[in-house]
C-alpha cells in the first residue's frame, strides 16, 4: 500500500462520481498510457486513480502512416490515429493484465459509425473489469464526410444516446475542443445519458518541415497536446463545469501539481495527465504527492474542498 493511501496518512485523497470511487483523482490519459502493461516497471499503475486505455475500436486498426509525433517549443503534435487490437482482442488480451493492477479502468471508445460505437458499447458493457466507458466523440464521423461526432450537438448527442442504451456502466464523453460551440455540446451529451465529461482533447494544429518543404504529417494537421494548451484546456473546463450538472474531468497540458490544481479549482473532480508522462515517466506520482502535501499544508481534508473552489471565491466576489 503506498503512502497516498494508507488510512491515517493524511488528507484524504480519494474522489467519487458517477458510481465510481477512485483513491485519488489522477487518471492516466488515453492514448498516452497503453493498456498500462507499456509502464511496467516505471510506474506504479496501482497508486492512480484510474487508467483511460489508449482508444479502442470494434476492428482492429493500423493507425496513420508517415510522421506520428513531432515536438513543438511547448508541446506534441501526434498523429497516430486508433491504432488497436481491436475490442474483442482487447478484452481477452489486455484486460485481464488491467484489472490486476488495482484502479479504476475507463475503457475509451472510439469509432467511425453509430452502429461501430453501438456495437462496441455492448461488448465492453459485457467485460469484466472495466469500470466506466469514456466515449471518444472527437473521432471522424465516415457516414457523414469524416466530420467529427463531437462537433455539432445533435450528432454528439446521437452519439451518446446510442452508446447509453448499450451499456450500463458509467459513461464519461471525451469533449473535442475544436467543436464551435463545446457548451452547447456538452449540455447535448449530458441530456443524451452522460453521467460525466472529460475534456479537452487535442487541439488541430499543423507543423510544416521546411527542410521538405511539405506538412510533417501525411494527414495535413495532427493534434496538439502538452503544456501549450493547459491555459485554453483550463477555461474550457471552466466554462463546461458552470454549464452542467455532472462532473468534470480535466485534462490538457497538465504536467505539474499545481497544474492539477487550477484544474480541481476550476471546477474538475479529477484530471487526466498525459504528455507529461512521456517526458518523465513518475510525473503523475509526483502530482499525487503534490496534491497531497498542499492539502495537509494548507489544511484540507479532502479533495472535495478544492473542486471549485476558484469559482466560488471568484462568486463571493461578485
Amino acid at each position: 500500500m503506498s503512502e497516498v493511501d494508507r488510512p491515517g496518512s493524511g488528507p484524504d485523497l480519494s474522489v467519487s462520481f458517477a458510481g465510481l470511487r477512485m483513491k485519488n483523482p489522477v487518471i492516466a490519459a488515453s492514448g498516452t498510457f497503453g493498456y498500462g502493461r507499456e509502464y511496467a516497471g516505471l510506474v506504479e499503475a496501482g497508486a492512480l486513480g484510474g487508467i483511460a486505455t489508449k482508444g479502442l475500436t470494434l476492428e482492429p486498426r493500423g493507425g496513420n502512416g508517415g510522421e506520428r509525433l513531432h515536438e513543438t517549443p511547448a508541446g506534441l503534435l501526434n498523429s497516430i490515429g486508433l491504432e488497436n487490437p481491436g475490442i474483442s482482442a482487447f478484452i481477452e488480451g489486455e484486460l485481464p493484465a488491467l484489472r490486476l493492477l488495482g484502479t479504476t479502468v475507463f475503457a475509451n471508445l472510439s469509432g467511425g459509425s453509430l452502429e461501430g460505437y453501438e456495437e462496441g458499447a455492448a461488448l465492453l458493457d459485457a467485460a469484466e473489469g472495466v469500470d466506466a466507458i469514456e466515449l471518444n466523440i472527437s473521432c471522424p464521423n465516415v457516414k457523414q464526410g469524416g466530420m467529427g461526432f463531437g462537433l455539432d450537438p445533435e450528432v454528439a448527442a446521437e452519439v451518446t444516446r446510442r452508446v447509453r442504451a448499450r451499456t450500463r456502466k458509467p459513461l464519461v464523453v471525451k469533449l473535442s475542443p475544436n467543436a464551435p460551440d463545446l457548451v452547447g455540446v456538452a449540455r447535448a451529451c449530458v441530456e443524451a445519458g452522460a453521467e460525466a465529461l472529460s475534456l479537452v482533447n487535442t487541439f488541430k494544429a499543423l507543423a510544416i518541415d521546411v527542410e521538405r518543404g511539405r506538412p510533417v504529417f501525411d494527414n495535413v494537421t495532427a493534434g496538439l497536446s502538452g503544456p501549450a494548451i493547459r491555459p485554453l484546456a483550463l477555461r474550457l473546463v471552466w466554462e463546461v463545469a458552470g454549464a452542467v450538472e455532472v462532473p468534470v474531468i480535466g485534462l490538457g497540458g497538465i504536467a505539474t501539481a499545481r497544474d492539477a490544481l487550477e484544474f480541481l479549482m476550476a471546477g474538475a473532480v479529477a484530471v487526466q495527465v498525459g504528455t507529461a508522462t512521456f517526458a518523465d515517466p513518475n510525473a503523475m506520482r509526483d502530482i499525487i504527492s503534490g496534491i497531497r502535501d498542499f492539502m495537509a499544508t494548507r489544511g484540507f481534508a479532502a479533495v472535495s474542498e478544492l473542486v471549485g473552489l476558484a469559482r466560488r471565491k471568484y462568486r463571493s466576489q461578485l
